[in-house]
């Protein structure tokens, strides 16, 4: 289980993803909601600020948001229920060092533009914390909402993904899908570091080589470890030959931490419930096959959650905590 390619370090792109990013570690962020909602799709939002400041007191790297515009009754989740740009622009005024991120932005039913600007505009507001996840969209249902074809969303993820990077540039000329740039036009502002982290959720539905080299890293969905060990294997051997330098991964989890610390796991949604020990030794697990950052989940979590957050940091932070800043 412990193949590993010899691959040069991640790039230094921007503060958030410098700390959250390193090779050969693994980090631990924190999906908000900061709240369990087990019974039903709509969180109370209740303390949302406060715990978003404790987790960045205690020393979590990142804090990661979702992109979730309609309340689908078949997803059955409705995020943090505010947009997620406007909701990074609040946390990046009441946070100082956790990273922002957004797991993740679905670009078809976005126009680029307004992406790119968002994003950049949170990037600088936070001193360089944004870390943006992109996807394809897996609910169906939202396209027809917004008037845009499903079965068109890969081909209009990656016109979306190269007009993002274009962005950075300054005055701009090309032309695609989504629009026409030129007469010295430019978008205002620039990211911090004069980029923008872009990690690409699951498949997005693109072929294996595209995903290899494009993108700073990859969200992958949880898999048995064997299975996991296998699509980042196969990533990073894309990648080096390819001679680019490697690119993190990350996923989610959803855990409700139980009050014995010897816990055996017990399966939930996409995670378990479980105690410290096991949970220690399972983050231990996917960082010994490539894993380089887990989003905990708390909606399922029984205890409660200031309570869990400060379990959670003394117990697991001392040993997968961010990098800290030079």
């Amino acid at each position: 289980m412990n193949q590993r390619l010899d691959l040069p370090g991640f790039e230094a792109i921007n503060r958030g993803y410098n700390s959250v990013f390193q090779s050969g570690r693994l980090s631990i962020g924190l999906v908000v909601p900061l709240e369990s909602y087990p019974s039903g799709p709509v969180p109370t939002m209740a303390r949302h600020l406060e715990r978003a400041r404790r987790a960045d007191e205690l020393g979590f790297a990142a804090l990661w948001l979702r992109d979730v515009p309609f309340n689908v009754p078949s997803f059955g989740d409705a995020g943090q229920l505010f947009d997620p740009f406007v909701y990074l622009g609040m946390l990046a005024g009441q946070t100082r060092a956790i990273a922002l991120g957004v797991a993740s932005i679905v670009l078809p039913l976005r126009h680029p533009a307004h992406v790119a600007k968002a994003a950049a505009s949170a990037d600088l507001l936070s001193g360089g914390r944004l870390i943006l996840g992109v996807a394809s969209g897996d609910r169906p249902s939202e396209y027809p909402a917004l008037n845009l074809p499903f079965d068109e969303r890969g081909e209009r993820f990656r016109e979306s993904f190269a007009y993002i990077q274009r962005m950075r540039e300054t005055t701009p000329r090309f032309e695609n899908a989504y629009g026409c740039l030129g007469a010295g036009m430019d978008m205002l502002p620039k990211p911090t570091s004069g980029r923008l982290p872009l990690l690409i959720t699951g498949g997005s539905q693109q072929s294996a080589d595209w995903l290899a080299s494009h993108g700073d890293g990859w969200m992958l969905y949880p898999h048995n470890p064997s299975i996991q060990m296998k699509i980042i294997h196969d990533r990073r051997s894309r990648v080096r030959e390819s001679g680019a330098p490697d690119k993190p991964m990350m996923q989610p989890l959803y855990v409700d931490l139980l009050d014995d610390p010897h816990a055996r796991p017990q399966p939930i949604h996409l995670g378990f419930r479980t105690g410290i020990t096991h949970l220690r030794t399972y983050l231990e697990m996917l960082r010994s096959v490539g894993i380089n950052h887990v989003a905990l989940n708390l909606r399922f979590n029984q205890a409660q959650i200031e309570t869990t957050l400060e379990r959670l940091a003394d117990a697991l932070l001392p040993d997968f905590g961010p990098v800290a800043e030079n």
